[in-house]
């Protein structure tokens, strides 16, 4: 939900559209943004009530304007899907859904998660992931998921992208797969401005991109089916 992340979004839809499209095409979108710090301090505050209703309020407020879809440009925040999507009539592209199928369609049934401490721990996300779609999710060791959640909000978020941030996300990333993980979900969209494939001795699914494509997938007419959304 940084601007960080958000930017990228931005550029992924916009030049996704371009490409199926052609020529000078580029996406309508109505985009929300929020003072990270304030929802930074709700999260950590466990107060998620108080930021569910600033994504609901956001969320009617684009639909009011003309939204035809929604994407929470966040993981985390997912934790609200529920409640946004109860409170709006167009539909709201869960981020773990075309992630998922993804990761299905590539024949990998037991996947590694990085992203905030939030997103591992709590089971709106692999809850999701296990009992939607049968995967098998593998979460780092404790010491292992603070770090990835320190570099995320004290790094990431801030646009700070350094090279010993890199290196301890590949080492992360090899723990889990020497417990057996046959792919790993950046499940944070600031992870992929610090990992790349070639970081990685198996697959990454970069939730950003996964989430992007799936918005334009919807903007241009292939949208997802009722089981996806």
């Amino acid at each position: 939900m940084s601007w960080e992340s958000s930017a990228e979004y931005y550029r992924l839809i916009n030049a996704g559209v371009r490409d199926r499209l052609g020529g000078l095409r580029s996406a309508r979108i109505l985009m929300w943004s929020f003072d990270f710090a304030e929802i930074e301090a709700l999260q950590h505050a466990g107060r998620w009530d108080d930021a569910a209703a600033l994504l609901v309020e956001a969320a009617e407020r684009l639909e009011r304007g003309g939204a035809e879809c929604l994407v929470i440009c966040t993981n985390t925040m997912h934790r609200m899907a529920d409640a946004v999507q109860a409170a709006v009539e167009v539909p709201l592209l869960h981020i773990a859904d075309p992630t998922a199928a993804r990761i299905r369609a590539a024949g990998i049934s037991r996947v590694g998660l990085l992203g905030t401490a939030f997103t591992m721990e709590q089971d709106f996300y692999r809850g999701r992931l296990e009992a939607k779609h049968g995967l098998d999710v593998l979460v780092p060791d404790h010491a292992d998921r603070a770090l990835v959640h320190r570099i995320i909000y004290e790094e990431l978020v801030q646009g700070r992208v350094e090279p010993a941030s890199r290196d301890a996300y590949r080492a992360v990333i090899a723990r889990l797969v020497e417990r057996g993980a046959e792919a790993v979900i950046l499940g944070c969209t600031e992870i992929m401005l610090l990992v790349r494939p070639e970081d990685s001795a198996v697959p990454l699914f970069d939730t950003t991109a996964i989430h992007a494509e799936a918005a334009v997938d919807f903007a241009t007419g292939d949208q997802p089916t009722a089981s996806q959304r």
